[in-house]
């Protein structure tokens, strides 16, 4: 009975050994595979037939070409491939998108590119997504485990104004693609009229590029046409983990002795890798080879080295002690027990005066050198700019907490990304939490920028002037750091833009909330434009720099873009900067910025409080992308209530939306001089604010009883808008009277 047991058990062990060498066999190539295309390697798990490849996504397709040479393509599609790398990246050929304009400035010649690859991701590492002329919009799109879509801006009037190698928006823009894309496409689009530079720069291109392959040149305004670029993406094998993966072993691709399995960093699958001390193939069985470490160069001491899978030993020859490396101590006769108590002696007084004299020298130099650091720091961080920013004026940064660098560092738990609020082109927001449980919001620049540098050294020189309310309040900075750090207050509930655009946030978002966080907004920014000292124009004012705190109390934020005006100016020559679909169209065109400018953004902002639609989407159609367009013409067209939010929509404020609505055109005229003021503006949105705290807010302002109060003598009250503020906004009874009672139309 026992020896039949012991049998069926040797019999089972045996069946479950040929099982699992039948699934290992099945799953590597046959020997007769061809493992080149052209001057193309291809390596296994990559194919160009059945039973050569790991699983379809890896076929590669090998072609004929007119002249006779093989090219090969990715699967059986019309992707060319560049290089298979066995460390995960495959490069591949694409095509450049281009529009060419004629004399008029209109496109003639226009078309789109991509890629649709469905299995392997676009690396984010190694691409950039790269736009070329002095008049383009490009834009991307791509989907994968998440969609994405971005853009990038280049402008320049003459050839002489851009410069060989740079790609920051003169000439060429470049941005950064994201992790898990697996197709993306293409598209150019032309802001001014194209003609006026056709002479240098008849096409504008757009692709996707291995960032270290292109090195930006004003020669490319007319050279890129109808040619390629190189492309890095990531392959991974399936869409599982290690675990999963070796669990399932008749997939499982790491079967080489002496392998490893590691997760991809770019979308699902994994990878496979020779251990240390191995080299070659690891989807092969026997792939992984071991490494000689003893041939040439050899690391031990005359030649006296032993290899060994996966490593090496040194040795020394008998008579001699060391490690038997080149570098250390190498080989040394043997000595008696004598000599080396002697010896050991003299080295142990040596070495007590050798540590006593250098302790005292090291911490010398060490605080020499941290004196030195903190100087260099100051001064790189624009410290000596900073000070004479503020030297001519009472506001100082001083009035605000210093901040050491260990305090920030403890405050944020060592920068964890946990601690992560927002992150933009000019730095990252951490949340940070002091010994006191006092929670702040620590603006930290990237690393050696000097822009950033000067929109820091902007936004104290701004902030110190500031004092009201609706601003974010500047905490205090930090200094001793490699990068300049801001700190302000910790606002709760984040950005307008995610309660706007956000379904699960907008339905708590009441037009009476909305109407409120305008009208402070509108107040914030008149303040800056007629309150300050110096007026102050914000330049970059959107939903997302507007936050909210647990009141839904509206605070002004990022002013690392404004401008302070002289009192005796009012526009300013700069470089035209804001985001797209709240940008001043006159501005755009013109450069020159005032204070209108910031009207028509907060224009777009009371749009969107209006429509819960973002100010430009590529996903609706393209006579609606931009929403202050597509708002005006509505208004215009008195199509109001089918592009209002539902939820704020009742029949006891509809009136009173088109009001808002009206005054939102308004803010929207293309020509500045049409524009109201921004305070101008504050007093109308605090009027509607009054209106609806007010017990008449239910009833007709056309009664005998209303009539009978608007006509009484006038008397004059003011809202306060806050603690804070520098200055009140006052409005006249006759004034609340008259916002009443006006039409609906551009009379007002």
């Amino acid at each position: 009975m026992a020896l039949r047991e012991m049998l069926l058990q040797q019999l089972l062990l045996l069946l479950l050994g040929l099982i699992i060498l039948a699934a290992t066999e099945a799953s590597q190539p046959n020997s007769n595979c061809e493992r080149s295309c052209g001057s193309v390697s291809i390596p296994y798990p990559f194919g160009t037939k059945e039973g050569c490849y790991h699983d379809e996504s890896f076929l590669i397709t090998c072609n004929k070409t007119k002249s006779g040479t093989s090219k090969p393509f990715l699967r059986r599609g019309n992707i060319p491939v560049l290089n298979i790398s066995l460390d995960g990246e495959l490069r591949v050929s694409s095509a450049i998108a281009h529009a060419c304009y004629n004399d008029s400035g209109i496109p003639v010649n226009k078309t789109k590119t991509g890629l649709s690859l469905t299995k392997f991701a676009v690396s984010s590492t190694k691409n950039k997504f790269t736009a070329v002329g002095c008049d383009v919009v490009a834009l991307i799109r791509g989907s994968g485990e998440r969609d994405y879509g971005t853009g990038c801006l280049s402008l320049c009037r003459s050839v002489d104004s851009v410069e060989s190698g740079s790609c920051v928006g003169i000439g060429c823009c470049q941005s950064p693609i994201p992790t898990g894309v697996t197709d993306f496409t293409v598209a150019l689009t032309s802001l001014n009229n194209h003609s006026t530079i056709l002479d240098f720069n008849p096409c504008n291109f757009g692709f996707v590029v291995e960032e270290n392959t292109y090195s930006f040149s004003a020669s490319d305004f007319k050279n890129l046409m109808n040619k390629t670029v190189p492309v890095v993406l990531d392959w991974a094998v399936g869409n599982e983990t290690c675990e999963d993966a070796e669990r399932n072993s008749t997939s499982y691709a790491c079967i080489a002795k002496n392998s490893t399995c590691y997760a991809s960093n770019n979308g699902g699958g994994y990878r496979c890798n020779c251990s240390s001390g191995f080299e070659g193939n690891p989807y092969l069985v026997d792939g992984c080879k071991d490494i000689d470490e003893c041939q040439n160069p050899n690391p031990c001491y005359k030649e006296l080295c032993h290899n060994f899978d996966g490593g090496f030993n040194c040795y020394c020859p008998k008579g001699y002690e060391g490690d038997g490396m080149k570098n250390g101590t190498s080989c040394k006769l043997l000595v008696t027990q004598s000599k080396i108590t002697i010896i050991a002696l003299c080295i142990s007084v040596g070495l007590l005066v050798l540590f006593v004299g250098s302790s005292w020298m090291y911490w010398g130099l060490k605080k020499r050198k941290l004196i030195k650091l903190r100087e260099k720091f100051f001064q790189q961080n624009g410290g000596l700019l900073l000070q004479q920013k503020l030297s001519n004026r009472k506001g100082s940064v001083e009035a605000s907490k210093i901040y050491s660098a260990d305090e920030i560092k403890k405050a944020t738990n060592n920068y964890d990304e946990s601690r992560v609020l927002g992150q933009g082109g000019y730095g990252i927001v951490y949340k940070g939490i002091l010994p006191d449980n006092k929670v702040i919001a620590i603006k930290k620049s990237k690393i050696g920028n000097q822009i950033q540098i000067e929109q820091f050294i902007n936004e104290i020189n701004v902030l110190t002037q500031i004092n009201h309310r609706n601003v974010v309040k500047l905490l205090g900075c930090c200094l001793e750091t490699e990068v300049p750090l801001l700190v302000y207050e910790f606002i709760t509930k984040g950005t307008l833009s995610d309660h706007i655009h956000d379904k699960s946030l907008s339905s708590i978002l009441s037009w009476e909330k909305r109407l409120k966080i305008a009208a402070e907004t509108a107040g914030a920014l008149a303040y800056l434009h007629s309150a300050t000292s110096v007026p102050i124009i914000h330049r970059d004012v959107k939903a997302a720099n507007i936050l909210l705190d647990d009141n839904f109390t509206a605070k002004v934020s990022d002013f690392g873009a404004s401008r302070l005006v002289p009192l005796d100016q009012t526009q300013l020559n700069t470089l035209v900067q804001g985001t797209f679909g709240y940008l001043d169209p006159e501005y755009f065109h013109t450069s020159q910025l005032t204070e209108k400018s910031d009207v028509y953004s907060f224009g777009v902002v009371l749009a969107e409080l209006l429509t819960g639609k973002m100010a430009l989407s590529f996903d609706r159609p393209e006579i609606d992308r931009n929403l202050a367009m597509c708002f005006v013409s509505a208004v215009k067209d008195d199509r109001l209530v089918q592009i209002l939010e539902d939820s704020i929509v009742n029949e006891g404020n509809i009136e009173e939306l088109k009001e808002v609505a009206n005054l939102a055109k308004r803010c929207l005229k293309v020509t500045s001089e049409d524009r109201p003021s921004m305070k101008e503006v504050a007093m109308e949105l605090e009027g509607f604010v009054i209106m609806e705290k007010h017990p008449w807010r239910n009833t007709s302002v056309y009664t005998e009883e209303t009539e009978f109060l608007l006509g009484a003598p006038t008397q004059s009250f003011s809202v306060d808008v806050g603690p804070s503020s520098a200055s009140s906004t006052g409005i006249g009874y006759d004034s609340m009277r008259n916002e009443v009672l006006k039409p609906l139309d551009d009379g007002r």
